[in-house]
């Protein structure tokens, strides 16, 4: 079959089925679930033990097929089957325990069951997206977490991480990620804000922005090879193709291997990153920029105030929750880099970042124990700038 055709028919049969499975759940519900007339104490009762096979019986007959398939019937007494089997009977009784909140108990009025089948209407809207995203999001940290504590003898405890922490390379990874912190949020959005600012002021402003965020258009490897081109180095008497050193040998100095050279191999590295996020930071901040009243503006002026007090005493003040949300966003990418790092260096001459470290433990030394943990590890790290995202976020739309 075709790749094009069959494509379609996936997403047909995708689509189709989503369509079908909501209106034939919302049909269960107001039909026969939730009705909306008033019942008796016994119709409540069939009700509500018909509603306990269709919403809260096959999820959890689902969850279990899942977890035989996934764990298997003779590792059930293993001490990875243990841990789903638990991570699965909590959802199963929290599911259990939903009953008592969805189905009354006794005789019902029709407005009790229309809104309570209007609190149901999203979740079921919302559940094969609940369930994609526990399959493809969820179920990788659990199991990415039992990894984690499956020790080399086959127990379970935090063996991992103690062998990950007496390692010289999972240090060097922190204080280099601490370092990439610095810098490159710092950076980006330093020159965003004032691309932002400039390119605002000069009529052909449209088309250097658009070069400004260009690099945003180009994969994170094909940046790197790019760059790694512009720091290649060749023998003193062959002719350099490296931007760097050509210039470099240019002004009388000797070609240098710019990505081995301690501490400063790691800036030559974060620039890529920097060039990258800039546009993004850039196109926010521009927005933001544009935003301001021209009534403050012009005050300050009136005021006597010169283009530099304006910038940073009256524009700045007013577009910070926006610089504040770039600096976070680029964050969440930094803590995250490993294609620059496994393109240009691999982690070697003291690169080595939390990612490339997770990488090289899983795929290289095949030890999903401590590489496993190194995730865990990047996705604390992770966790309380999403959440400190979210929770601004939602002060902000209220």
């Amino acid at each position: 079959m075709h790749p094009a055709l069959q494509g379609l028919i996936t997403i047909i049969i995708g689509v189709g089925g989503c369509v079908g499975y909501f209106i034939f759940s919302n049909f269960l519900l107001d039909k026969f679930l939730l009705p909306a007339r008033a019942m008796t104490a016994e119709q409540t009762a069939g009700r509500r033990r018909l509603g306990t096979i269709f919403l809260f019986g096959i999820p959890a007959l689902l969850m279990l097929a899942l977890y035989l398939v996934a764990v298997g019937v003779g590792s059930i007494a293993t001490a990875g089957g243990i841990f789903w089997l638990l991570v699965v009977a909590g959802v199963i009784f929290g599911l259990w325990r939903l009953k008592d909140f969805v189905f009354a108990t006794g005789p019902t009025t029709a407005g009790h069951n229309i809104s309570h089948a209007n609190m149901i209407r999203p979740w079921l809207f919302l559940a094969p997206a609940i369930l994609a995203l526990g399959l493809y999001l969820t179920y990788p940290v659990f199991e990415t977490l039992r990894l984690s504590l499956i020790q080399r003898n086959g127990g379970i405890g935090f063996g991992n991480y103690t062998f990950m922490f007496g390692e010289q390379k999972f240090w060097e990874a922190m204080r280099n990620n601490m370092l990439w912190l610095v810098f490159v949020p710092a950076m980006s959005t330093v020159f965003g804000l004032l691309a932002a600012q400039l390119t605002d002021r000069i009529f052909w402003g449209n088309v250097a922005k658009m070069m400004i965020f260009m690099p945003m258009a180009i994969s994170m490897v094909g940046a790197s090879v790019i760059w790694k081109l512009i720091y290649e180095s060749r023998p003193i008497d062959v002719e350099q193709i490296g931007i760097l050193n050509a210039i470099w040998v240019a002004i009388g100095g000797e070609p240098q291997q710019w990505l081995t050279l301690p501490v400063w191999n790691n800036f030559f590295l974060m620039i890529v990153l920097v060039w990258i996020q800039t546009g993004f930071a850039m196109v926010i901040l521009s927005a933001a920029l544009r935003g301001i009243p021209e009534e403050t503006v012009e005050a300050a002026i009136v005021d006597g105030a010169n283009p530099f007090q304006i910038f940073f005493k009256i524009k700045v003040p007013q577009i910070m929750p926006t610089i504040v949300v770039v600096w976070t966003t680029i964050t969440l990418v930094v803590l995250k880099v490993f294609d620059i790092v496994f393109t240009m260096t691999n982690g070697q001459w003291g690169t080595q970042v939390l990612a490339n470290y997770m990488y090289d433990k899983l795929f290289r030394s095949n030890d999903w124990g401590t590489g496993s943990a190194a995730a865990m590890i990047i996705m604390l790290l992770v966790t309380p700038i999403l959440v400190w995202n979210v929770r601004n976020a939602r002060k902000e739309m209220r």
